[in-house]
């Protein structure tokens, strides 16, 4: 009866050691087909080709950054003096820069810039009855763009 014990014991470890065998052989079945599928994505990133779709796109997000670039356009009496000299003042978000704010004109109205300057209005200390406050700083942009070019409307 010991020895058929043993036998038995015997014949469950070996049914196990077959067991393990294969699925080994199929875990490294699936890591090589993982491997092939990951040297496929890497290859078609760098072989990937700019489509006119994807220009398109592009066209479409340098027209979207101008509404995160230009604010509105600052109306004064100085501003449209300047507009004969093709000059054009707007308020812009206080973190862009002027590399920003051409390619967003640009987009936006369709223009070639020829210059950008830029001014950081301070804010300024307000008082109304008793109590004091403060006018919001802002920034403020001087576009001159190209002679023989306009813009016809001011988008606000």
């Amino acid at each position: 009866m010991f020895s058929l014990m043993k036998i038995k014991r015997n014949k469950m470890a070996l049914k196990d050691i077959f067991k393990k065998q294969s699925s080994k052989k199929e875990d490294n079945k699936d890591k090589k087909e993982v491997a092939k599928v990951v040297a496929k994505k890497i290859e078609k990133k760098s072989v990937k080709k700019v489509s006119k779709k994807e220009t398109k796109a592009k066209k479409k997000t340098s027209e979207g950054l101008a509404y995160r670039v230009l604010r509105f356009p600052h109306i004064t009496e100085k501003a449209n003096m300047l507009t004969e000299n093709n000059q054009y003042i707007f308020v812009v978000y206080n973190d862009v820069n002027k590399i920003e704010i051409r390619k967003a004109f640009e987009a936006l109205y369709g223009v070639k810039v020829a210059s950008v300057q830029i001014v950081n209005v301070s804010k300024k200390r307000r008082r109304v009855g008793k109590t004091f406050g403060w006018r919001k700083a802002y920034k403020k942009a001087i576009v001159k763009i190209k002679d023989g070019q306009k813009i016809d409307e001011m988008i606000r």
